[in-house]
């Protein structure tokens, strides 16, 4: 079994005295996986716009948001393990690239077809960096507080959706044309992190397979599969519940509750990603209940949801996508503090790209599917079927959780 670790000489040939410090290569690592989910929310608030201005179907926006994730689950199961290979920094500043370009081809797009071709790009960077950076990210972690990169993991991506949203929504409204200000600020920061990225010190001693490592699959390690099975009825709805509000939001807001609106459309995303962030720490105190609680307020988030589309509450909206984003946040971290420990540093990368994968299944498929519902049986008919369920698949998430936290302690 080849070892994670470097050699001393290795180590000094790896990472020559020119490389970042651990402290800095660590702050680093975490704000370049936050921009990539703030880039990745950042085009949702301007859909609406773009609609507007284009005149495409409510079904051809379901197509923009869903081509994303389809080709990060593409770039997932072929480059997922890559950077267990040839390393961590070659990886991130390929992604940093290729997520810089998609940002450029966003700001030139003059129709659906551009937009769509820049998801592409964009979901293509996005899945190639998922597992990499996840993997570095904890890697880079101070000794003493590996915990903290396993949490940095798992908040930067709500984090990032929440303020990319609410950034882009808040620049709609203040902006005439705030296309070129939003990718334009965008494509340079990613520039940056590119160049910044050639410094960071390698956590990963190359080893051969590379070529191999292309042929897609899914693997998960031996002693992490028992967790990841318990994880799938938490990460399918608590992902499909994200793929309705970063999909159609901005058009239920505007259909069902006749709002208009850049900030409301950049807040309602980041409501339920910005709570989503924040829900860790808010539901700490609650132990090995976590993830039993977390799933039962999923559950009452999308019921609320079905609750505010009926009744045409607003009001009642944003409350349902704040308890939805607390139940989000909290039960998505507990599973990636719960796998992380389960992999070697060699394996860390390819179980955190399966996690993805599974995320982003459920990010992408019901929300595409959605959009094909959306001609026949109307939005608001579409989105109150989504929301029910999501209602149950949480309810299916609550029992397998219980059983995990409970269950053998019953049985004693």
């Amino acid at each position: 079994m080849p070892t994670p670790s470097a050699s001393p000489a290795l180590a000094t040939k790896m990472n020559p005295p020119w490389r970042l410090s651990a402290g800095a290569a660590f702050a680093l690592l975490g704000a370049v996986l936050f921009s990539f989910f703030l880039a990745a929310a950042a085009p949702s608030p301007l859909f609406v716009l773009f609609q507007h201005q284009w005149g495409f179907s409510s079904s051809l926006l379901t197509v923009a948001f869903a081509v994303y994730a389809l080709a990060l689950l593409a770039s997932l199961l072929v480059a997922g393990s890559l950077s267990d290979h040839i390393g961590r920094r070659p990886v991130i500043i390929a992604a940093l690239v290729l997520q810089a370009g998609a940002m450029v081809m966003f700001l030139l797009s003059r129709g659906i077809g551009g937009i769509i071709a820049a998801r592409v790009v964009q979901g293509l960077a996005t899945g190639i960096a998922s597992g990499t950076l996840s993997a570095a990210v904890v890697e880079a972690a101070p000794a003493a507080h590996k915990r903290l990169g396993t949490l940095i993991t798992s908040i930067s991506p709500l984090a990032g959706l929440a303020v990319g949203a609410a950034l882009t929504g808040l620049t709609v409204s203040l902006s005439v044309d705030p296309v070129p200000l939003v990718f334009g600020v965008l494509a340079l920061v990613l520039a940056v992190g590119a160049v910044a990225a050639f410094f960071l010190p390698e956590s990963v001693t190359p080893r051969p397979g590379a070529w191999a490592s292309l042929v897609p699959r899914v693997a998960v390690p031996q002693r992490a599969r028992a967790e990841f099975l318990r994880a799938l009825p938490v990460l399918a709805p608590t992902w499909a519940l994200a793929g309705l509000f970063l999909s159609l939001v901005p058009s239920l807001l505007r259909t069902v509750f006749g709002i208009d609106s850049g900030v409301v459309n950049g807040l309602a995303i980041a409501t339920l990603f910005g709570v989503g962030a924040a829900s860790p720490a808010l539901m700490a105190r609650f132990g090995a209940r976590v993830r039993v609680i977390a799933m039962l307020c999923v559950a009452a988030g999308a019921a609320l949801l079905i609750a505010a589309f009926y009744s045409g509450s607003a009001a009642l909206f944003f409350v349902a996508a704040g308890v939805a984003g607390l139940g989000f946040g909290s039960s998505f971290s507990a599973m990636i503090q719960a796998l992380s420990p389960l992999a070697q540093a060699n394996e860390r990368a390819e179980l955190f790209a399966a996690v993805f994968m599974v995320s982003y299944l459920a990010f992408s498929v019901p929300a595409m599917v959605a959009g094909q519902l959306i001609a026949p049986l109307g939005l608001r008919a579409t989105a109150e079927g989504y929301a029910a369920l999501l209602v149950l698949v949480s309810l299916v998430g609550v029992w397998a959780q219980w059983r995990a936290a409970f269950g053998a302690t019953a049985e004693r």
